[in-house]
């Protein structure tokens, strides 16, 4: 076989190193340096036989290995037959060599360090060495090399410059400014390692603009660098100093833009800060001003809106939402509601929309939807959506849809607005929310709010689906990608969403069946189903009454055995049909204790199960919405059937099929309840231990037998099976149409 050009070269290149100590060499080497010599010739004989392994491209190996073959050879034979150099001179700089090549054999390869730099380090070796002679400084060729180059050279050279080169010193500052440059979320950790650097000012700078959460994290450890923050000339840093040094620096950061624009004083927030209504009503005043910052012409982000935002919602949940949740056995309104009484609807209005994933039907239909338009003066919806400037428009729509008030709220305006208004409900829903390519939380929002407003209006329902083919139209014209699957996908789902046609979705779509979940994939290995369900323990006893709920389920049942005996959570095993494990982990909330005794027991499982191969494929979340975060973070990525005992909400729908992309999932609009619970499990478990195919639309209108009429059937019309998820289904057709 005839021999690659690389391989011909390599070999040439492997016989001329070492050339210095044979009889042919064209320089005389002193014997006292031959030593030097050979280690530079092992160094470059070994880089050399590897490089085709590092390095593919043929082109680019050859000139490595020119550079790290003859380059280094003449580099040699200049230090050699220099008459000006004395003997421990030219020891010195071979020492340097070898050294070089070193560190270029320790790090080659690895980030910053591409092998294809060897060219530029022995130039720049070579550069150095001759800058050193003439005892000038180093620091020319350091700051005109990339880092990676900067790096070995700096570390080859210093160990044997003595006395040590002029430009050693500021080099190693150009090396962390250099670093910083290509790394600059890690400027922090190399701030405080280094703090004194003369431009530590603007890596500062740099730091707090890039990651503002951060920066406030290490501005709140003191240390060299306090100073420097507190008196730097940068306004948004010297405020995220001003904060960090407060004893709750985390109050100000929603209104962190406000701050820097001087329209509000940290003593303004905090003649509020204390009193947790006025508190948030600045939060609502803020958002309404910024929500106004985001429409045309302006568009314009303000700083840190998304904690803004996630303390808007927390105190609307804290505040409101989960005391009328919990008082809804109280039929009096008057006292129900009593949180309520002092909110303008602006108020009401963020209460509503930052709270779908926690608010019961009760509390919006009779609490919050009314009081909106009992409060306002002239009460219109339009005129509503005006006075917050638009924001959350389609989230207020989507709940109307679904909690059956959509009707009402565009009866509260003139046909020609609420025409204008479904309009814009529909249209620019390829546009990027915040610039994120991610972003599907309105589109899914159009898709989840069509099945509801189907039921209700039909004329509306036909309105807006001619809305979506007039924007699928436009963005086909306008050849943007991510329009057309969006409005596409949109055409098709809305279309099924008319029992009069007969048709596929999954074959459409393109993704796996929405219609049932085949017995084989939840089956491990071994013909095991596992099932994992998560509790947490309540103050108000709900999860432990969940539990008893769950369990009376299988207890002193003969088709179940239970072993409770572990003091974390049960164990479930069917006793007749297929084998179908269920472990649950038991609620063990103690009050006056401050460790979280749920998440240690989880854990606990969850350690169990992967430490006997035990991959739950059917995952169970029962407790209030508020826990579910902590579901989600623990959940199984082998889940194919997620059972939500609560909250549909797009942020909860995508990271499920973030985690598991095929997973098929039941949710509600509130709270789960055990009228509606238990007989879903039952359903599922009833056809795994009897080894079946799970059909969805038979098992729904099977349990739709068990709800009738009253309050069950509207507890059971609140639960969304998956073929009816045209959220769920929405986010799994346009990731697979992306290619995703």
């Amino acid at each position: 076989m005839k021999p690659s050009i690389l391989v011909s070269a390599v070999l040439l290149l492997i016989g001329s190193v070492g050339r210095g100590q044979t009889s042919s060499s064209p320089y005389k080497i002193a014997m006292q340096r031959v030593l030097w010599h050979e280690n530079i010739d092992k160094q470059q004989v070994r880089l050399i036989s590897n490089i085709s392994r590092v390095v593919p491209d043929e082109s680019v190996a050859l000139q490595i290995t020119d550079a790290l073959g003859r380059e280094v050879d003449q580099l040699q034979e200049q230090l050699e037959t220099d008459s000006t150099l004395s003997s421990q001179g030219k020891i010195k700089y071979l020492r340097t060599v070898e050294s070089t090549l070193q560190q270029f054999d320790n790090h080659k390869g690895k980030k910053d360090f591409p092998a294809a730099a060897a060219p530029a380090l022995i130039k720049g070796l070579t550069e150095s060495i001759m800058l050193d002679r003439k005892g000038e400084s180093v620091e020319p060729v350091v700051e005109a090399s990339d880092y990676g180059v900067a790096k070995m050279l700096v570390d080859g050279l210093a160990p044997f410059s003595n006395p040590e080169n002029p430009g050693l010193r500021p080099a190693k500052n150009i090396l962390i400014r250099k670093y910083c440059g290509l790394h600059p979320d890690e400027i922090l950790q190399e701030l405080r390692k280094n703090p004194y650097v003369p431009f530590a000012d603007s890596l500062l700078k740099i730091s707090a603009h890039r990651n503002i959460g951060k920066f406030y994290d290490y501005a709140q450890a003191k240390g060299p660098l306090t100073s420097r923050i507190n008196s730097h000339p940068d306004t948004l840093v010297r405020m995220i100093g001003r904060m960090a040094g407060s004893r709750n620096g985390q109050i100000y950061f929603p209104f962190l833009d406000n701050l820097l624009r001087g329209k509000i004083t940290l003593q303004q927030i905090d003649s509020v800060k204390d009193n947790d209504f006025n508190y948030f009503r600045l939060l609502v005043k803020t958002r309404i001003e910024y929500a106004g910052r985001l429409l045309p012409p302006v568009r314009d982000t303000p700083t840190e809106l998304k904690a803004l935002t996630t303390m808007l919602r927390s105190k609307a949940h804290q505040l409101f939402v989960r005391e009328i949740n919990g008082l809804h056995d109280v039929n009096d309104p008057n006292v129900r509601f009593r949180s309520l009484q002092n909110l303008t609807p602006q108020e009401l209005y963020y209460v509503a929309v930052l709270s779908e994933d926690e608010i019961y039907t009760s509390s919006y239909v009779s609490g919050v939807y009314p009081r909106i338009f009992q409060r306002m003066p002239n009460p219109r919806g339009d005129s509503l959506l005006m006075s917050v400037n638009g924001d959350y428009f389609r989230k207020f729509i989507k709940m109307a849809a679904g909690y059956n008030t959509l009707n009402d709220f565009l009866g509260t305006m003139g046909k020609e607005e609420a025409e204008t208004l479904m309009k814009a409900f529909v249209i620019g829903l390829e546009r990027n929310k915040n610039d994120r390519a991610d972003d599907l939380e309105d589109a899914v929002d159009v898709a989840d709010s069509y099945s509801s407003i189907m039921d209700k209006n039909k004329e509306l329902a036909s309105f807006i689906l001619n809305e979506v083919k007039w924007n699928y139209d436009k963005n086909v014209q306008d050849n943007n990608k991510r329009g057309i699957v969006i409005y596409k996908l949109l055409k098709i789902l809305f279309e099924s969403a008319d029992t009069s046609r007969k048709m596929d979705l999954s074959a459409m779509l393109g993704i796996p069946s929405i219609y049932g979940q085949d017995y084989g994939p939840l089956a491990d290995d071994s013909g095991r189903v596992i099932q994992q369900v998560f509790f947490y323990g309540d103050e108000d006893k709900d999860g432990q009454n969940s539990y008893i709920n769950f369990m009376g389920m299988f207890r002193n049942k003969p088709e179940w055995k239970v072993d409770e005996r572990n003091p974390d959570w049960t164990a479930i095993r069917s006793a007749k049909g297929k084998p179908v494990y269920i472990y649950a982990n038991k609620p063990l909330y103690k009050p006056n204790v401050e460790e979280d005794l749920d998440e240690k027991a989880q854990m606990k499982l969850i350690e169990h199960l992967e430490k006997h191969n035990l991959k739950p494929t059917v995952v169970v979340h029962r407790g209030h919405s508020y826990h579910l975060p902590y579901t989600l973070k623990k959940l199984s990525p082998y889940a194919r059937i997620v059972v939500l005992g609560s909250c549909g909400g797009y942020n909860n729908l995508n990271e499920v099929l973030t985690i598991c992309r095929d997973a098929h999932i039941i949710s509600s609009k509130q709270v789960g309840t055990k009228t509606v619970n238990e007989p879903i499990l039952e359903a599922i478990n009833a056809n795994l231990v009897a080894g079946k195919n799970i059909d969805w639309i038979t098992m729904w209108k099977e349990l739709g037998g068990r709800f009738k009429t009253g309050p069950a059937k509207e507890k059971f019309d609140d639960y969304i099976p998956p073929y009816k998820n045209l959220g769920a289904i929405f986010i799994k057709a346009y990731f697979k149409a992306m290619g995703e």
